[in-house]
């Protein structure tokens, strides 16, 4: 897979499983006692010497342990992440959330962005090409200790204010061909923030629907949740002629 060896992406899988559990930076110590990696601490901390070259780990201020990048997370999402499929009982729930508001594009929206925001804890955004924008909750988002301070995230939710932010997230999924957009903010929130989206397509309105939460967001739950509101939007303004 990639440029690493199978020890070193069975490393990386651990340490991103375990600071998607914590949030914390990941050191050679806790692998060592906490998972049953097979391989000594020195062969652990060499092998977090050789991701941390090849930019898949980065070092935390004041801090000994290293935390996954942007390269890591896209790597563990393209090569090593078992997405959790949704139950039938899960998906007869969402679509049950949002039936009785298919009629009027407005509340279909609203209604299938708020249920996305419970339904995955986190921060659900959606976008049309008509330039409306709908996102429901702030307070997922501000539960999460990466978002705590709020000179960091100020200018992230500056952007929905933004017609360039939207644009920019529905000309990328226009070229991702019906994949789900996977963004990795590197510059707001201090480059912990993650979004994933998809888009939807109708005869007179497109847009995206998505979530926006912490880089350690839990993605083989997350993605799951998003594939199947996209498909479900796109399943009822086909249906009603939108």
């Amino acid at each position: 897979m990639d440029d690493l060896t199978p020890r070193q992406t069975e490393i990386l899988k651990t340490i991103i499983a375990e600071y998607t559990e914590t949030g914390q930076a990941v050191g050679s110590e806790i692998l060592d006692k906490k998972y049953n990696l097979g391989v000594s601490p020195a062969t652990i901390r060499n092998e977090m010497v050789e991701l941390s070259k090849k930019s898949y780990l980065k070092k935390e201020h004041f801090s000994a342990g290293r935390v996954p990048t942007a390269k890591a997370f896209r790597f563990y999402i393209q090569n090593i992440m078992q997405e959790r499929e949704l139950s039938t009982a899960d998906e007869v729930s969402y679509k049950s959330d949002v039936w009785d508001h298919r009629a009027d594009l407005h509340e279909l929206l609203q209604t299938a962005t708020r249920v996305l925001a419970r339904r995955t804890g986190l921060l659900a955004v959606t976008t049309t090409d008509k330039g409306d924008v709908y996102y429901f909750g702030i307070n997922n988002f501000l539960s999460n200790r990466e978002f705590w301070d709020i000179a960091e995230i100020r200018s992230l939710f500056e952007r929905f204010d933004e017609n360039s932010y939207c644009n920019h997230i529905m000309d990328e999924l226009a070229r991702m061909e019906n994949e789900l957009l996977f963004m990795f903010e590197e510059k707001d929130a201090s480059g912990i923030c993650s979004s994933v989206f998809g888009e939807f397509k109708g005869k007179s309105v497109s847009g995206a629907i998505g979530v926006i939460g912490p880089r350690r967001m839990r993605y083989d739950v997350i993605v799951p949740s998003v594939r199947y509101f996209t498909s479900l939007i796109n399943s009822i303004v086909a249906e009603q002629g939108m």
